[in-house]
């Protein structure tokens, strides 16, 4: 598969190393740095480019940046009709600690909303980038943790998680695009049990239906 990964930060960087060792051909826009994008493709064996160049170039995107730069990448990439979006941002503030949006909206919501010819799949945005590597190292073992994982459209939720397999983590359908009211929300607390709480940031989780 062709993957546009637009942005290159510790998200972006660490899934497009891993779906390249999966076999998947990655492209890298958008960072501040060109060298950064350089050096991810020389690690992947990859490619860099404009964002319109990977956009045009891929299967699948990866939208992959901080809140604030949405519209600029938006505004680079065009339209997007037809293409399938994975989307793990959190709709943040310039501090990292405050939703800008919700609850009667979300980041995903508002990004559909933007640009309708899209498919959209919001992942990869409740589990810190951090334990990416060892989830990957650990892939096949029984009961994966688990990546919520949802949308409205099925083809591009199959290619969603085929994807989020491929890392190592079980897909959990969430729903539609609405239920991001909900994680996005709950990404915050992910964040807070990584990063402020005891452990170290390498946090998974996975959610179980008891029976009686």
């Amino acid at each position: 598969m062709q993957i546009g990964i637009l942005g290159a930060g510790r998200m972006g960087g660490q899934l497009g190393r891993l779906w390249a060792r999966c076999g998947h051909e990655i492209r890298f826009a958008y960072a501040r740095s060109l060298d950064t994008l350089t050096a991810l493709a020389r690690e992947t064996g990859g490619a860099t480019g404009t964002v319109a160049e990977v956009v045009a170039q891929s299967d699948v995107l990866l939208l992959a940046v901080h809140w604030s730069r949405v519209p600029d990448v938006l505004a680079q990439a065009g339209d997007l009709a037809g293409k399938v979006v994975l989307n793990c941002c959190v709709p943040l503030d310039e501090t990292d600690t405050t939703l800008v949006l919700g609850p009667t909206t979300s980041g995903a919501e508002e990004l559909a909303r933007l640009r309708p010819a899209a498919h959209w799949v919001g992942c990869f945005n409740t589990s810190p980038s951090e334990c990416l590597a060892s989830v990957f190292a650990c892939k096949g073992q029984e009961d994966p943790p688990q990546l919520l994982v949802y949308g409205a459209d099925a083809g591009a939720l199959e290619i969603a998680q085929t994807l989020i397999r491929d890392i190592g983590f079980a897909p959990c359908p969430a729903g539609g695009l609405r239920s991001a009211r909900f994680v996005e929300p709950f990404a915050m607390i992910t964040a807070e049990l990584a990063y402020e709480q005891p452990g170290g940031p390498a946090l998974t989780y996975r959610f179980e239906k008891l029976r009686p």
